[in-house]
């Protein structure tokens, strides 16, 4: 007996499966991660945001005293507090100084990658690891010593010997923002390294035919082919910057003279543990998560306007 096989039922059988069932696919992949994830932020953000509406002082913790809710008072003294906005501030022009510094020095050493050797390239990529697996807080010290007033390597190399570079509020953001581009730059250009190298060579051989420099190649073919990695590394960049905190603490010894070189991160901390201000110190965590997060979704939102895939 022969069975006869419509071309209906052979289209049917090769057909894609349905969308609905290709949508819930990276779903179901990155579940087990959003688990993970869940388990270890979830309950710790729940905690933060439950202090920032309490009256959680020291009094309380030891439970000498019954604990408050005043709803938003911790959000509402925060936002009447003039060094609040100018913490703020201080700590945007800060982030951002240390973003665009890194991604510059990242992409700059990412693009010399691919034009030197093998051994200069290892030789490179390990200095720059080295860099990034060094602690916060040694290389911190590290840079303190060789900036130090009278002994540093560097007062002397260059005659300023008795210059103190704490001392001023913009000379020390500055040698701390070093110190965050020192730290950070590895990551930017390694992940940067890896979409370079994985741009087909043939586009790149049709620039260079097309009398294309090095810099509109960059501009005009690298860069737009690199924006999903990019949008990964400024991201990254941003929260790793804006959240600051062990660079500035130990260099500048909790925030410099007279609070001059505070950040919203360094703050949170004396408003937390130096002031046993819990749950103002809350609010401060809530206020940057929501402005991280704020970040973030714009971004994110720019991308996908320009039609490029994340």
């Amino acid at each position: 007996m022969t069975t006869v096989v419509s071309e209906d039922a052979i289209r049917a059988s090769t057909a894609a499966p349905p969308r609905r069932r290709r949508g819930l696919a990276p779903v179901w992949l990155l579940l087990p991660a959003a688990v993970v994830l869940g388990a270890l932020f979830i309950y710790p953000m729940y905690q933060l945001g439950l202090l920032s509406v309490l009256d959680f002082r020291q009094a309380q913790v030891s439970g000498g005293q019954p604990t408050h809710f005043v709803g938003a008072g911790n959000y509402a003294q925060l936002f009447t507090d003039p060094q609040f906005w100018s913490v703020l501030i201080a700590t945007v022009i800060f982030a951002a100084g240390c973003v665009l510094a890194t991604l510059a020095v990242g992409a700059a050493l990412a693009v010399l990658l691919t034009r030197i050797s093998r051994l200069p390239r290892l030789l490179l990529s390990l200095a720059a690891m080295a860099a990034w697996a060094v602690p916060a807080v040694s290389g911190s010290t590290v840079w303190m010593f060789l900036f130090d007033t009278d002994l540093g390597f560097v007062n002397q190399a260059l005659g300023l010997g008795g210059f103190n570079w704490m001392y001023g509020r913009y000379t020390a953001f500055a040698l701390v923002g070093a110190v965050v581009v020192w730290a950070s730059f590895p990551f930017v250009m390694v992940t940067l390294y890896a979409g370079i190298e994985a741009i087909p060579g043939s586009v790149l051989e049709a620039a260079a035919l097309d009398g294309a420099s090095t810099w509109r190649t960059f501009w005009q073919i690298i860069v737009p082919m690199l924006r999903p990695v990019l949008a990964i590394v400024v991201i990254q960049s941003i929260i790793w910057d804006f959240k600051i905190f062990t660079q500035i603490y130990v260099m500048t010894r909790g925030g410099g003279l007279a609070g001059q070189n505070l950040t919203l991160n360094v703050w949170a901390y004396q408003q937390a543990f130096a002031a046993s201000e819990y749950g103002l110190g809350s609010a401060i965590g809530v206020v940057m998560m929501l402005i991280l997060l704020l970040v973030t979704l714009l971004y994110l939102r720019t991308l996908r306007r320009t039609g490029e895939p994340l």
